[in-house]
């Protein structure tokens, strides 16, 4: 039994390293496939570029071939050329033109982003300007507001002397006020303006 248990432990032992050996072989085939797909690849793109050049070089060589004949199919050739070429400085001009304008444009934008700039600058100068005028404004009404309330003050402090004074007089001299109604209603509204 133990016997076949050993030759157990070795046949798995000796599986799992082929395993292992297998998963290492596997990964490093893909890797290399990868590679080779990519020199494909890369060789199949060089060979169109390769194809197309030597296309349009054989597409010259014939209209050099045909323009040197002089015949009614070369000067349609020369001139559709001719066109094309004029076209191809249409093009640049007006790609030129757009330049400019584009430019141009950014210019713009360049000098309306510092005008913005400029009135923010000068809106807030504005408005500190009017925070300190309005300031300046409270400060010359508080201090009106004092002198006229120091001037009421020294009004009321006068009024109530003058009050006293004639409250004094009447009592003074010696009249019996409560007799005469009059004299009792200056006497009484005296009173209430001295504690008012």
């Amino acid at each position: 039994m133990k016997e076949q248990l050993i030759e157990y432990n070795s046949a798995i032992l000796i599986s799992q390293e082929n395993f292992l050996d297998q998963g290492i072989e596997e990964s490093v085939i893909q890797s290399a496939t990868q590679h080779l797909e990519n020199d494909i690849e890369e060789v199949k793109v060089s060979f169109q570029n390769k194809m197309l050049a030597l296309q349009r070089i054989q597409i010259m060589d014939a209209l050099r071939n045909k323009l040197q004949q002089g015949d009614e199919d070369s000067r349609l050739i020369l001139e559709t050329m001719k066109h094309l070429v004029l076209l191809s400085q249409t093009i640049i001009e007006y790609q030129q033109k757009i330049q400019e304008k584009e430019q141009q444009l950014v210019n713009i934008k360049r000098e309306r982003l510092s005008l913005k700039a400029y009135g923010g600058q000068k809106l807030q100068q504005i408005q500190i300007m009017m925070k300190k005028q309005k300031e300046k404004q409270a400060s010359m009404d508080s201090r009106k507001t004092e002198k006229m309330f120091a001037s009421l003050e020294k009004e009321r402090q006068m009024t109530t002397i003058i009050q006293n004074v004639f409250q004094n007089i009447i009592v003074g001299s010696k009249v019996n006020w409560a007799e005469d109604p009059s004299l009792k209603a200056i006497v009484l509204q005296l009173e209430k303006n001295v504690y008012v």
